[in-house]
């Protein structure tokens, strides 16, 4: 006999099966698509820090080790540190940015930037003098620049126009003693969870945030990390003495 002409076509459990293997492959590709997106712009960004850290310490060679200064004692955008280093790096532009920044762009348009310096490191302003006199200002007298942090990813809250938001105020992190006021001061400042997979407006605590040392090494740091310290009232940004 031949061809009988039967058409086949697809149930309704068959087309619900199909569905469900769909929804199962995408349900494991999304997320991996989304975790190689961060690390991808955790990678850039880390090469980005190296570059200024790698800058930073030519600056301080050619000013007897002292670091840039922030704009706690300048009123010029250029003469932030982060421009300071300009001249030693190919192009400030393509490096200020962190690709994960939620304000990349009008970071950029604004001539600010997504990294900011440790306030302790930064020469400081004193009745209109510009005071260097802690080993903290000088590259060449850190005790220890392998655990020094001298920039950290700033907080996505911190407003993309102000130019004045360039370092942290690590100073008064813990000052007052409180657990809950030391973590938001802490936040207030830095993202400790710049590269998580999902944005939120909670804080995520399996992201992490990126710290440069005065050595340049650049290390990944997570956020429940940087919670339990502010817990510990352990102000990490201090440099030893």
């Amino acid at each position: 006999m031949g061809n009988t002409g039967k058409k086949y076509a697809f149930t309704l459990i068959e087309l619900l099966v199909v569905i469900a293997i769909i929804a199962l492959l995408l349900a494991i590709i999304i997320p991996s698509l989304s975790r190689a997106k961060t690390l991808a712009r955790r990678l850039v960004s880390s090469s980005n820090m190296r570059q200024i850290g790698i800058g930073m310490g030519m600056y301080a060679d050619d000013n007897k080790g002292f670091f840039p200064e922030t704009m706690h004692t300048s009123v010029d955008h250029k003469e932030s540190w982060i421009y300071t280093l300009n001249s030693y790096l190919s192009d400030i532009d393509d490096i200020r940015i962190c690709p994960a920044d939620p304000k990349a762009k009008e970071r950029l348009k604004y001539n600010t930037t997504s990294y900011i310096m440790n306030q302790y490191i930064a020469p400081m302003e004193h009745f209109g003098v510009i005071n260097q006199s802690e080993s903290f200002h000088n590259l060449h007298r850190l005790r220890s620049p392998a655990n020094t942090i001298t920039t950290f990813v700033v907080a996505d809250n911190r407003p993309a126009d102000d130019r004045n938001a360039d370092h942290v105020h690590s100073r008064n992190w813990f000052s007052t003693g409180d657990p809950t006021a030391q973590w938001t001061a802490i936040i207030a400042d830095i993202q400790p969870d710049r590269y998580k997979s999902r944005r939120s407006d909670e804080i995520d605590m399996k992201g992490s945030t990126l710290f440069l040392y005065a050595d340049t090494q650049v290390k990944t740091v997570k956020a429940e990390t940087i919670k339990e310290m502010a817990d510990d009232s352990n102000n990490f940004a201090r440099p030893t003495n």
